[in-house]
């Protein structure tokens, strides 16, 4: 009851904050870059939009950073896992790949 009461947290509320978090930063960013773009701007602009670009790219780092730490805590705690993977043949570790032909 806990592991589903954490997944709907995950679900409905942390992931679309993380999104929408995501999509601002990346918004901010391209504001930055068509500032610094635009030939009609001065030596001022262009550091306000470099700055724009710079926080921008911060801001996206972080939020994908956010989204594969709270994955890897999730996963840890057996939130969200629907496959699991075969431990049987610890010693033979490419018995987990599944082979396929290339023809060229």
């Amino acid at each position: 009851m806990f592991i589903t009461f954490l997944q709907k947290i995950d679900d409905v509320i942390i992931n679309p904050l993380i999104i929408l978090a995501f999509a601002l930063a990346t918004i901010y960013f391209m504001y930055g870059i068509v500032k610094f773009l635009n030939p009609n701007t001065g030596e001022k602009d262009k550091l306000e939009a470099r700055s724009a670009i710079l926080w921008g790219i911060v801001g996206m780092a972080i939020m994908f950073s956010v989204y594969g730490l709270i994955g890897f805590v999730l996963t840890t705690f057996g939130v969200g896992t629907e496959t699991q993977i075969d431990g049987s043949n610890v010693l033979n570790p490419s018995s987990y790949v599944q082979q396929t032909k290339v023809n060229p």
